[in-house]
């Protein structure tokens, strides 16, 4: 049970967004910046970083979510079950291993993001905005996280429902997904 009242049937994350409208629209605007982004790393590898994060903070409405919206733009759900439990063996690139090292490090905290890191992505071709955006793919999947296990969210297991939406978020982003939660309020 959550640890607010939250409008019912409204699981993980979009509970609190509908609680608090105005502050949903600038998570959602964040989220699609981040993710919807087909600059350097594509939409698909950017909701991988994201699908990680969350799988590493254990948070399962998240990894679960942003799993299924990668697999819609990948057009692959074992690729993502494989990043998420070993991505050094999952059949991606060099470049996205290296960049999903990053975004662990900085799971684990920001100074723990190193040199020897940065530049092992570098010479797999990685580029500085790649870079900052998985280092802030990374930050913003902690603080997202948090949100939703910080409040005790409920999330539904219906493995069809996670990948309707994932394949609607992949057509319309984020803000266009969740359009119902912030009207009116911002």
């Amino acid at each position: 049970m959550p640890h607010i009242e939250v409008p019912a049937g409204l699981s993980g994350i979009r509970g609190p967004m509908a609680f608090r409208p105005e502050t949903a629209k600038p998570l959602n605007l964040l989220v699609d910046a981040l993710l919807q982004s087909s600059e350097g790393i594509t939409p698909g590898e950017r909701e991988l970083i994201a699908t990680y994060v969350s799988a590493l903070n254990d948070c399962f409405y998240c990894q679960t979510t942003h799993g299924s919206v990668a697999a819609a733009h990948l057009g692959d759900e074992e690729l993502v079950l494989q990043v998420k439990r070993n991505y050094e063996q999952a059949a991606i690139s060099e470049k996205m291993k290296a960049l999903l090292n990053v975004a662990g490090l900085v799971q684990k905290g920001g100074k723990s993001v190193t040199a020897e890191a940065v530049a092992k992505a570098r010479a797999h071709g990685a580029t500085d905005l790649e870079i900052h955006d998985t280092v802030l793919i990374a930050a913003a999947f902690c603080m997202y996280n948090r949100y939703v296990d910080g409040l005790d969210t409920w999330s539904h297991t219906d493995t069809k429902a996670f990948r309707e939406r994932g394949a609607q978020v992949a057509k319309t982003g984020y803000v266009g997904a969740n359009l119902e939660l912030m009207k009116n309020k911002t």
